[in-house]
């Protein structure tokens, strides 16, 4: 799917627009990743649903941010919001997965009527901020200099990938080397797209989330919290809580998967996400596989 770009507070930002006249769902992305992750659920939804995905400065991005850009993740949570309303989206369903999870919550805390309902798949919760021993790897390798950009070359060998401190546990199986490669390029292009990703980390401090959790509250739309079972990074007991501090959510879970659930089991999670968004007039989309 082509992108398209959108000129927000002084700069632009890729996206995917599957256009059409349905409800929007707005697919946020996780830290070294871009619209990729989310491509497998989309193709599935798109004949039903509106589907945005920005791609979000966080490692993968194609675009850099202007110099002295607001990077911290709030700021990221306020940038979809933007491009939601500069869209002219609405019915907006939000959907963030991994790190994009917490974008998320950051965004409804702050503006909670820009979204109708929210779809939080195995995220970044609470104090797991940034998330388990992959996420802590990014940090340490942040604190270094030159550390990210030689952790990001070692990815080059594929074996790596699937280390637990890498890559290993966020997907049950291999990412397909393409969409990797992808994301290794965005990453090894650009200077100033290393500079944003080490800009974002900087500012990631776990008691963000957790203070954005007492506020979910004032989020009074439908919420569905999907979950890997056998998730090894975010843990599951987060899945419930998220439960507890949202009005009117509820919990899926996702077997066979980890944290990454939209490549792992994506007609799963297309699926569950096509019976939550209320359906339109029209056909059903077909979830059982890619249009």
């Amino acid at each position: 799917m082509d992108t398209r770009l959108l000129t927000l507070n002084g700069g632009d930002v890729e996206y995917v627009d599957t256009g059409g006249d349905g409800p929007a769902v707005v697919f946020l992305h996780g830290a070294l990743m871009d619209e990729h992750l989310w491509l497998p659920v989309v193709e599935r939804l798109a004949p039903r649903l509106r589907c945005v995905v920005p791609v979000l400065p966080m490692g993968a991005h194609r675009v850099p941010r202007p110099d002295g850009a607001d990077l911290s993740p709030r700021a990221l949570g306020t940038l979809v919001g933007d491009l939601v309303r500069a869209l002219g989206l609405r019915d907006v369903t939000l959907v963030g997965n991994d790190t994009g999870g917490a974008i998320a919550q950051l965004l409804v805390a702050d503006d909670p009527g820009v979204a109708e309902r929210l779809v939080l798949v195995s995220c970044d919760a609470f104090g797991n901020f940034p998330p388990g021993l992959p996420g802590r790897t990014m940090a340490l390798a942040c604190a270094v200099p030159g550390g990210l950009r030689m952790a990001m070359a070692s990815l080059r060998i594929s074996a790596l990938r699937r280390l637990p401190m890498t890559f290993g546990w966020m997907t049950k199986r291999p990412i397909p080397a393409p969409v990797f490669d992808r994301w290794l390029d965005a990453f090894a292009a650009d200077r100033r797209v290393r500079r944003d990703v080490r800009a974002l980390m900087k500012q990631v401090d776990r008691r963000q989330l957790v203070e954005a959790a007492h506020r979910l509250r004032a989020f009074d739309g439908d919420a569905l919290v999907v979950w890997a079972a056998e998730d090894r990074v975010m843990p599951l007991d987060h899945a419930r809580r998220l439960c507890g501090a949202l009005r009117n959510a509820r919990l899926e879970l996702v077997e066979d998967s980890y944290t990454l659930v939209p490549l792992d089991r994506p007609e799963r999670l297309a699926a569950l996400i096509a019976a939550f968004v209320p359906s339109p007039s029209g056909p059903a989309a077909d979830v059982s596989a890619p249009s």
